[in-house]
């Protein structure tokens, strides 16, 4: 079963330096029937205006992924870790007991486009942690790229969740299937581009909760971007 979230159907948030898009209930935006799907508690899709961001702020008991897509984003975080994240770049935090961090566009003119995903971790309170990896973009073309997983194989970025993250890019009418064991499920997100799912139209925005399929094909018709996860 593949249920499609159309672009225009997501939370929205904007104001003089921040374009928000909620896949999930966040912040002011709040519907019962989209509190997030399994273990998937957040995708927002962000665009910051430059030298913009959010301050200072608290997280705890979250796994917490940033995935930028263009720009360059400035984190500081109160386990120590301080640094940018480019295109094709993941950080991944731990929040755990409790972090205090900051994210910033790291340019003052160019803005920066970029997804944060929140996913519920199996254990509470574990030590706070950060680990951060640029992946290479060709790596990823025309064939799913693991970026994040419970386990760190094939050189993700572990995360304290059953969940797996993968990066994909898929020239125009080029094919790539995603085995998927029995009771998982997966959940899709369109970066950039337009395709078929098996079988179905997603496009630039589109999100799309898959459960009960055995694996998925994802066929472009032009050159398209998504990022995709694993879930139990």
């Amino acid at each position: 079963m593949i249920e499609i979230r159309p672009s225009a159907e997501r939370g929205t948030f904007k104001n003089a330096w921040l374009d928000a898009k909620y896949s999930f209930s966040f912040n002011n935006y709040y519907d019962p029937r989209r509190m997030g799907f399994r273990a998937l508690r957040v995708i927002n899709e962000d665009r910051f205006g430059g030298g913009q961001g959010f301050g200072m702020h608290p997280h705890d008991n979250m796994e917490i992924l940033t995935w930028v897509n263009s720009g360059a984003l400035a984190h500081r975080d109160s386990t120590g870790g301080e640094g940018q994240i480019g295109p094709g770049e993941l950080q991944a935090m731990s929040a755990g007991s409790g972090v205090f961090h900051s994210e910033f566009n790291a340019s003052k003119t160019e803005p920066v486009h970029l997804f944060q995903i929140w996913i519920e971790p199996d254990r509470e309170n574990v030590k706070p942690g950060y680990s951060q990896k640029t992946f290479d973009r060709e790596a990823r073309r025309n064939r799913l790229q693991l970026v994040a997983s419970p386990s760190g194989d094939d050189g993700s970025l572990k995360i304290e969740a059953d969940a797996k993250m993968y990066a994909l890019i898929l020239d125009a009418g080029q094919s790539v299937t995603l085995p998927v064991a029995s009771g998982r499920a997966v959940w899709v997100q369109v970066a950039e581009g337009q395709l078929t799912l098996n079988g179905q139209p997603l496009s630039t925005g589109d999100g799309a909760a898959i459960q009960n399929e055995g694996e998925l094909t994802f066929t472009a018709s032009v050159n398209t971007e998504l990022i995709a996860f694993d879930l139990k």
